[in-house]
């Protein structure tokens, strides 16, 4: 989605196949090279399909397939993240929306957003953290996030200034749910599964988004089943609320709880997406464990949550 025709490909044949012609020109004319480039891509991740024209059997169409259909429902739902930047709506496909979405992209995969979650750090202290990334490469990580305010500067200790995630950081976390959704039922053997740190730093990201009612306290245990395929293992968050605000969260999940919703990551994907808790298990004071998947569903994607099935 960083790839600004990628998407335009996408919504010109929501309509219908088109020819490769009639395509390039309702998707800005660019270089048929160029093109031809990203519709290989598309068609690899089998989001589009050619096929012959039937009336011209010499010339091929586009079309969407099942996987491009909902693959526009991720697009739809970077639109929504880019349209409330806190510097005003980015159009989806210009130069800056493809910056913040490739700075969001990049900061999940680099594992700095799970950093970031538990605290605000420095540079240096994330490159103390984070094994696999050159110092360079953090920092270059680090300032794309930080001119697109997805990050912010906070009150320094005098060991360099520490780094916190902004609230549209957090709302970044809804794209990138969608297109794990996405890449989990069609791409499963060539994507990456969900891993502990990636729902930590969904739970701990987005906790804090949360408007609940004032009536509600107690705390909620958030669990997601992981399987290496020998043995299993509960991680999340643990969710204190004091009335109808999150005072505080915690990946650390051997405490008591008041409620408790638990599943596959595939059963939360869809609960946080679609409202859909067929796959979750819920337990104790369910008006709290309901407010808060009620909460992440509103926060995350809220109309968009309406999607094909």
């Amino acid at each position: 989605m960083a790839t600004p025709i990628s998407g335009a490909v996408l919504r010109t044949l929501s309509d219908g196949p088109k020819r490769l012609v009639d395509l390039r020109r309702e998707c800005g004319a660019p270089a048929q090279t160029t093109l031809r480039a990203y519709l290989k891509e598309l068609e690899k991740v089998k989001a589009i399909q050619k096929r012959r024209d039937g009336s011209f059997p010499g010339v091929l169409e586009c079309e969407l397939t099942s996987a491009g259909r909902e693959l526009l429902f991720v697009v739809a739902a970077a639109e929504r993240w880019l349209q409330v930047a806190p510097g005003g709506p980015l159009p989806f496909g210009t130069t800056e929306a493809k910056a913040a979405i490739k700075a969001l992209a990049d900061g999940w995969s680099s594992t700095m957003l799970r950093a970031l979650a538990a605290c605000p750090l420095s540079l240096t202290e994330l490159d103390g953290v984070i094994a696999g990334l050159s110092y360079p490469s953090l920092e270059r990580r680090l300032t794309a996030m930080r001119l697109a305010g997805q990050v912010e500067a906070c009150p320094s200790n005098g060991k360099g200034t520490p780094y916190a995630p902004t609230e549209w950081l957090r709302q970044g976390i809804g794209p990138l749910a969608a297109a794990a959704r996405w890449e989990r039922r069609h791409l499963p053997d060539d994507s990456s599964p969900v891993t502990r740190v990636d729902t930590e730093a969904a739970f701990l990201l987005t906790l804090p988004l949360l408007q609940l009612p004032s009536d509600l306290s107690g705390c909620c245990r958030m669990g997601v089943e992981m399987s290496n395929g020998k043995e299993r293992r509960l991680v999340g968050a643990m969710a204190y609320v004091e009335q109808g605000r999150i005072a505080s969260s915690t990946v650390r999940l051997n405490r008591n709880a008041d409620a408790w919703a638990t599943g596959t990551p595939s059963g939360w994907l869809y609960a946080v997406i679609g409202a859909d808790l067929s796959g979750l298990e819920l337990g104790g004071n369910q008006d709290l464990a309901l407010a808060l998947l009620d909460g992440l569903h509103g926060a995350l994607f809220g109309v968009l949550a309406r999607e094909p099935s």
